[in-house]
């Protein structure tokens, strides 16, 4: 059996075997978090062969970034803290692979930083490692949560004038992150400035939608 098919083995029994209230209660959740977990493993694969990266450990790095979500987090201190705690409950799994020990370091560094560039250890920030969380960025801001935002703010539910107010600060703020974040490889770089990209469209154009909504533009 070859590191990522044992990599998605013990992922996926992580999840079936988690005792998380959570997930019990909304087990839709737990659906989304393994397939944003998919989806950023491949982007790690796509980035990686792209890039001359470790392709298999990039997408080991990837499978298992979140992993500690089949813990419950009870306050936003434990969100903070999930790719370090993510990295430690992988970390005699990483250990056990047949892969060399700077990808083991890497996978595991790449892990614990990937949710605030912080880790509770010394580690190296290597092209790879950095990989890791700038993947998961990028699928952070695709097409599935453009409607994940949608849905959690029910725009439906405000007056238009709070609806056009939000696709302004949408944009603005997608705007600002464009300026902000500069990625470390090309391919990553491309995929992130394409996501940002597609939402400040979409919102620009909404937003001109539900301008014309406005009956006082009627009146001559």
């Amino acid at each position: 059996m070859n590191n990522i098919k044992k990599t998605l083995d013990f992922l996926l029994s992580a999840f079936e075997n988690a005792n998380n209230e959570f997930f019990n209660k909304y087990p839709e959740e737990k659906q989304y978090r393994l397939d944003h977990t998919m989806r950023v493993a491949n982007l790690g694969k796509k980035i990686a062969e792209n890039e001359g990266l470790d392709v298999e450990g990039m997408v080991i790095g990837c499978l298992l970034h979140d992993i500690s979500y089949i813990k419950p987090f009870n306050n936003e201190e434990d969100w903070k803290n999930h790719g370090r705690e993510a990295a430690k409950l992988s970390k005699m799994f990483v250990n056990s692979l047949d892969l060399n020990e700077a990808t083991k370091r890497d996978i595991l560094y790449g892990i614990a930083i990937h949710v605030d560039d912080e880790a509770d250890y010394d580690g190296e920030r290597t092209l790879f490692a950095e990989t890791i969380g700038e993947c998961d960025n990028i699928d952070r801001f695709d097409k599935f949560r453009l409607y994940e935002s949608l849905k959690e703010i029910d725009l439906k539910s405000m007056t238009l004038i709070e609806q056009i107010s939000f696709c302004e600060n949408k944009i603005k703020r997608l705007n600002s992150l464009k300026t902000t974040y500069t990625f470390k490889t090309a391919t990553s770089n491309k995929l992130w400035n394409e996501n940002l990209d597609y939402q400040i469209n979409y919102f620009s154009l909404l937003q001109s939608q539900l301008n014309s909504s406005n009956p006082d533009l009627l009146l001559i």
